[in-house]
């Protein structure tokens, strides 16, 4: 898709991962995911996205997340979600969906961190409508995910490091 990808791994099976546009790479044949093809160059970092994992993403997905295409990098595949227009689902409130082809997961082989990844803080004008999308596509509530009322979308991680808790986000 045209982009650098780095990847910081968060605890077990879960990590963050930055994505921002490879402006040396060769023009892409589709709007790229996660609105990449939107963002202003001089705009600062944010969260953006994020990603749940399932088993069975064929009967998972819903329209709103858009189709299942199956992707490959190096020697991963996996299936995921993408909308036709790149964009995100309720302007990042919702997730996309993945489902690896493989039991290994790819922060397995990234080396410790000392981070861990204690709550995503999703802000959405609509929480009624996050949380129905989260029920239509089996996401039980859990505490490490809060959604509340807000002006416009938006995420914040809360992760635990050496150093203390840190905030990443729009907060």
């Amino acid at each position: 898709m045209a982009t650098h990808n780095l990847l910081l791994p968060l605890a077990s099976g879960v990590y963050l991962e930055v994505i921002p546009t490879d402006p040396e790479a060769a023009p892409v044949g589709r709007a790229r995911w996660f609105s990449l093809d939107h963002v202003p160059p001089a705009s600062t970092a944010r969260l953006a996205a994020w990603v749940a994992s399932t088993d069975d993403i064929a009967s998972t997905a819903v329209p709103e997340l858009g189709e299942v295409e199956t992707m490959r990098r190096e020697t991963h595949t996996w299936k995921m979600t993408v909308r036709a227009d790149g964009s995100v689902p309720l302007d990042g409130a919702a997730p996309l969906l993945i489902q690896r082809s493989s039991s290994v997961h790819p922060a397995a082989a990234l080396p410790h961190s000392g981070l861990q990844l204690q709550r995503l803080r999703i802000r959405h004008p609509t929480p009624s409508q996050v949380l129905a999308l989260f029920a239509r596509i089996g996401l039980a509530p859990q505490p490490a995910i809060t959604v509340t009322q807000g002006n416009e979308c938006s995420l914040v991680a809360e992760i635990r490091t050496p150093f203390g808790p840190r905030e990443l986000g729009e907060t």
